[in-house]
């Protein structure tokens, strides 16, 4: 960033991954980027410079120059795609090789172009600076791109028609004009998701199917932990290589024989992968010189940077700055490493002494000691994995870019996750919720808040309920487990056995006693029991056992089987074991068990089906662990057929009549609370209809207040202490006439002066809404989370039980329908007790318009709608607080960027 530009918005500074993997630096244009932009523009093709300025411009004038790079970054907006070059004398310089700006042309609307270096055109980099431009026109108030193009730059064109937008275009005087609606639909989602998604897939693509490794050293074994590290790896090597050629530069001491040492960095090219070892100052240097060697990526394994302070993070987004520049991404710092298990491309760039077995289950961890525990865990139970990635301190590289890989990879079927912290959960609950469609995702976070933030971990504080996470999770449909030992439960589940049809559980159980035990546990697990469930007892024939196990596996008689077998004085034949693996892998059953002596993947419940495949049932400890595991997978197997409903867009929205009223009222760079015509009328940009109020301090006052709004009325104290506490006498209901409003007035000024001690108190008059269910409905903005938004009926008691449903938008309608069926007080919107059903449909218009407020509006910090009362017909919002302040900048916009 320039200091010297006041208004130089840095935030719209990013790095981006292009189609082929590759990435580049997004930022505003400078004044200093006169040359630059020369060079860019002389460097371009004769017809790409027509097709931009519509005439044969060989070089931009001084003039032309300074207009283009000398910008206000708000009327005059332009975005430059660099990446580092050098000069003739070999000194660094940036390059130029794609430029976005807009000019504002009208209230709201914009003038935009585009110009591609040649060698780029294809590759993704104009949608991407589509997208960012117009993250940063909505930013500044502009809803419409228009543009004029030459028929014959399809290539143009088709970047517009791709991208989502609502747009419209047309023939005109021999120009083809377009214009581009901003508002995100469905749609522009869709293909930002899809093409983010694309990109950081190749990404991760090139990092792991790395065959050429360098190893970059400390130089000596003087017992550092650089040396120790780098040693680890050279040791792991030389026991297992797998499909890996490993050099080495600068090693602590003598290399094994399957690695190739370098003498310097003139030998250092046409490597894949970087291994870094050596201290951060070092790290940096050793980053700058990979660039141009081909390099993809960089393994950090060493420490030294966030969990130092504000100096070693600095060193660390040093770090990345350097690696993007030169194409590269960073796993790390403080990671265990890469692992694949692919046949013919195995790769070894970890710490690991030996690579987990060859396997289905992608897994991902952040911490070093996290990935030693699993990768013991993984080999006690037999478990094999397609590939492992440890992550560290995730400065780059992180579980949204492993699970965008894992989505297309068909070696991985199961995906797990172990997360210490989540640095961007809006983007995660998105790329989450569409891996999951296709494959199961189980995930165990360290902190179930999200509060704890583990040294090293650069995430922003989050003042959002300590219960937001596990909605976030569940919103995302994922499996969540509780602690790593269930989450191998679970996976091994889902790795080895196939999702069941439903949640009828059949037992097998070696006692009744024991029978009657892990049916109270399936039932606690969401299980229904089936009537073929039965026991066997120790001393069981054959042909008993043939003839029970038979039975439990005829079809139709359950979705999925629990076999338990633990004698207490008789050792275990095995004989039911044997019995069971041979029917479910003729049956295609899901089927657990629990059998004294076995744990893990266990040869003795392995069969061969029909198919000529084998079968593995996974063995548990306990009968409670086997049943969970189940429990969890059977819920999973049902979400995945629910429908997932659309994203809800109601009608009667205009958001840009909100945003010209947000800006207006913030226009004095601080937060302020609505008045309350202030909030109505923003609400109404949201078709949320506020009912009017007046205040009143004076019986005469209220009674002319009444007149106005019609009787009946309600009077309330305007006392944040008192205003919803009926319980307290702060509210009376249903006043036909004066006398007994002016009797009311006196109460309530009475109870207020008595509560707190106000003798002049303020009242509201409002009129009478049809009788129902009194909810509540809020959002705020959280630095970490982005918009949150809560439903939960009225009430001290559903406030101190925490009874509140919480969602993460953009929603659903199916979502929005779970936010308010879920809360335990539910049946009351239901007709509980005999009262009528509520219109629950629009209460889900109400939440559902709030949800795409706060998406909308990330300088809403705070909103609550009190109470919003259902009745049998419609739903009134009564009253409502609403808090403004400038809006910070979101960890998942509308655009593709890498972690900077």
């Amino acid at each position: 960033m320039d200091s010297s530009h006041a208004d130089y918005p840095v935030e719209w500074e990013a790095d981006v991954v292009l189609r082929d993997g590759s990435t580049m630096h997004v930022r505003p244009i400078r004044a200093e980027d006169a040359d630059a932009l020369q060079r860019f523009h002389t460097g371009q093709s004769e017809r790409s410079t027509y097709m931009r300025f519509f005439a044969p411009i060989a070089r931009l004038t001084d003039r032309e120059l300074r207009r283009l790079v000398e910008v206000d970054h708000r009327d005059r907006v332009a975005l430059v795609a660099v990446r580092p070059g050098q000069d003739e004398d070999g000194g660094e310089r940036e390059d130029i090789l794609g430029v976005a700006r807009f000019d504002v042309i009208g209230d709201g609307e914009a003038e935009v172009a585009f110009n591609i270096s040649d060698a780029l055109q294809g590759k993704g980099l104009a949608s991407v600076l589509l997208e960012h431009v117009a993250v940063a026109a909505r930013e500044r108030g502009v809803r419409r791109f228009t543009a004029e193009v030459l028929p014959q730059n399809g290539s143009m064109l088709g970047v517009f028609r791709d991208a989502g937008y609502e747009i419209s275009q047309h023939l005109d005087d021999g120009f083809v004009s377009v214009g581009i609606d901003l508002d995100p639909t469905e749609k522009s989602r869709a293909v930002m998701a899809d093409r983010e998604h694309r990109t950081e897939a190749r990404s991760m693509a090139g990092l792991l199917s790395a065959r050429r490794v360098l190893l970059v050293g400390p130089g000596s074994d003087d017992g550092t932990p650089e040396a120790l590290l780098a040693r680890r790896v050279l040791d792991a090597h030389a026991e297992d290589p797998g499909d890996t050629e490993l050099l080495v530069l600068d090693p602590p001491g003598d290399v094994p024989e399957a690695v190739t040492r370098l003498d310097g960095w003139a030998q250092v090219t046409g490597v894949d992968l970087a291994v870094l070892a050596v201290a951060p100052g070092d790290a940096l240097t050793a980053v700058r010189r990979l660039h141009g060697t081909g390099a993809r990526g960089v393994v950090v394994l060493s420490g030294g940077y966030a969990e130092s302070g504000p100096d070693g993070l600095e060193r660390r987004r040093e770090l990345v700055r350097a690696a993007h520049s030169g194409g590269m991404r960073v796993v790390g710092p403080v990671s265990y490493g890469l692992l694949t298990t692919t046949p013919g491309n195995a790769l070894r760039a970890s710490l690991a002494e030996r690579a987990p077995h060859p396997g289905v289950i992608g897994l991902f961890c952040q911490s070093a000691a996290a990935a030693v525990t699993l990768t013991a865990t993984l080999e006690r139970r037999g478990l094999g994995v397609s590939s492992l990635v440890s992550a560290g301190h995730r400065a780059d590289v992180s579980g949204n870019d492993l699970m965008q890989y894992w989505q297309d990879d068909d070696a991985t079927q199961v995906v797990c996750l172990y997360l210490e912290s989540i640095g961007n959960p809006r983007k995660f609950s998105r790329i989450a919720r569409r891996l999951s469609a296709s494959k199961p995702v189980v995930v165990t976070t360290a902190g179930r808040s999200g509060h704890v933030v583990p040294p090293g971990h650069a995430v922003r504080a989050t003042r959002a309920p300590r219960r937001l996470l596990d909605e976030l999770l569940r919103q995302s449909g994922v499996i969540q487990a509780d602690n790593t030992h269930q989450l191998m439960d679970v996976a091994q589940v889902l790795a080895h056995q196939p999702l069941p049809s439903g949640n009828r559980v059949g037992i097998l159980a070696s006692s009744a006693a024991l029978a009657a035990l892990v049916a109270e546990a399936a039932a606690s697990a969401g299980l229904e029991v089936a009537a073929s469930s039965d026991y066997l007892p120790p001393h069981a024939h054959e042909t008993d056992i043939a003839r029970t196990v038979d039975a439990l596996y005829a079809p139709g008689a359950c979705d999925a089987v629990v076999a338990v077998d633990v004698p207490v004085v008789q050792p275990r034949t095995g004989a039911i074991a044997r019995a069971v693996a041979e029917a479910a892998a003729r049956s295609g059953r899901t089927t657990v068990a629990s059998m004294l002596g076995l744990h893990g993947m266990p040869d003795e419940l392995a069969a061969t089906g029909p198919d000529g495949g084998e079968t593995r049932i996974p063995a548990f400890s306990t009968p409670e662990d086997a049943v969970v595991a189940l429990g969890k997978v059977v819920e999973h197997a049902e979400r995945r057929e629910a429908p997932r409903g659309h994203h809800v867009e109601p009608d009667g929205v205009d958001p840009r009549r909100a945003r010209r009223l947000v800006e207006s009222w913030l226009a004095d760079g601080s937060g302020r609370e609505l008045t309350v015509p202030e909030a109505a009328e923003l609400l109404d940009c949201y078709g949320i209809r506020l009912w009017a109020a007046r205040r009143v301090r004076t019986a005469d006052e209220a009674v002319a207040a009444a007149d106005q709004v019609g009787w009946p009325v309600a009077l309330k104290s305007a006392s944040p202490g008192l205003r919803h506490r009926s319980d307290l006498g702060g509210v009376r209901l249903d006043i036909a006439d004066a006398e007994d409003l002016r009797e009311d007035v006196a109460r309530l000024t009475a109870v207020a002066t008595a509560v707190l001690g106000d003798d002049a108190p303020e009242f509201e008059v409002q009129a009478m809404a049809p009788a129902g269910v009194a909810c509540v409905v809020r959002s705020a903005e959280d630095p970490l989370f982005g918009p949150m938004v809560s439903f939960g009926l009225a009430g001290d008691a559903v406030d101190l039980l925490d009874d509140v449903a919480h969602g993460i938008p953009p929603l659903t309608d199916v979502d929005v329908a779970a936010m308010i069926s879920t809360v335990r007080a539910a049946p009351r919107l239901y007709g509980y007790g005999g009262t009528p059903p509520a219109d629950v449909d629009a209460l889900e218009d109400v939440l559902a318009r709030v949800a795409v407020m706060a998406d909308d509006l990330p300088e809403l910090a705070a909103l609550e709608l009190y109470p919003v009362v259902v009745a049998e017909h419609g739903a009134s919002v009564l009253h409502a607080d609403v808090r403004l302040r400038p809006a910070g900048r979101r960890a998942d916009t509308l655009r593709r960027a890498l972690p900077g």
